[in-house]
């Protein structure tokens, strides 16, 4: 890596510079933007959580989530506004490049509700592991009790 360049990771593992960091949360601000500005129903409830432009700026994921069970909807409104979103970012970012827009779901909020529920519905350790109730593992023979040894 070339001296003085810090790197970032994003939500998806990929390094990317400051640079490309700024610019997606630049063509995020500017999509959530212009959505406000979108008259349609459709993309009411509806918020941008991540954006990732490639590094040769050709391409760009939006996700977003739906608050409702319309993300169908939603999806089929992006389609239908992605060049006013396109010509935005264009607009206001001063890129020599637009990068073409593609949409998607975010799962994440999705995905933590059901990791929750999972955790409010299993038994509590306590209950499937006796060994446990006071609050210490039992070690097999040979092996002191707690971390590294300590007693």
């Amino acid at each position: 890596m070339p001296r003085g360049r810090k790197q970032h990771q994003d939500r998806s593992g990929a390094r990317q510079y400051p640079r490309t960091a700024r610019l997606n949360e630049l063509c995020q601000q500017i999509v959530a933007d212009e959505l406000r500005l979108i008259d349609d129903e459709r993309l009411e409830l509806v918020t941008i959580t991540f954006m990732r432009v490639d590094r040769d700026m050709s391409r760009a994921v939006v996700m977003f989530t739906a608050l409702g069970e319309d993300e169908a909807g939603a999806l089929e409104a992006f389609e239908a506004h992605r060049v006013r979103l396109q010509a935005a970012i264009g607009r206001q970012a001063s890129m020599r490049r637009t990068p073409e827009l593609r949409f998607e779901v975010d799962r994440v909020v999705e995905t933590g509700n059901r990791i929750e529920q999972l955790l409010r519905e299993a038994p509590p350790v306590r209950d499937e592991h006796p060994e446990l109730t006071d609050g210490r593992y039992k070690l097999a023979e040979g092996f002191e009790d707690g971390p590294a040894g300590r007693a």
